[in-house]
């Protein structure tokens, strides 16, 4: 099976008191590798996503370099005017990384 090209990969999340994300713990690509953990909050995320990049929700394995246990993607969709960030479908108003856990 082939390998899934990522840009990044969410390993953990933070919300703020009103339901959406405030950041993220997330490794990037670079090159054939990946960085440390870097923390990104919700805005620099979206625009990420925005200019074309793919996130996974996923965790390192122990011992493994760059090697990830990936799941879901995240995606950025369009509700009401307001931008929302999801691991599926969603019908709620807030953002929600499901298997994705929560600091």
């Amino acid at each position: 099976m082939a390998k899934m090209k990522v840009d990044g990969i969410v390993e953990a999340v933070h919300y703020n008191s009103d339901g959406n994300i405030q950041w993220v713990r997330a490794y990037l690509r670079r090159g054939q590798t990946f960085s440390d953990i870097v923390l990104l909050d919700r805005q620099t995320l979206a625009e990420k996503l925005k200019s074309g990049k793919r996130f996974v929700a996923g965790k390192r394995v122990l011992l493994q370099a760059s090697t990830f246990e990936v799941s879901q993607p995240i995606r950025l969709i369009q509700q009401e005017r307001q931008d929302i960030l999801t691991t599926g479908d969603a019908a709620s108003n807030k953002d929600h990384l499901a298997g994705v856990p929560v600091i």
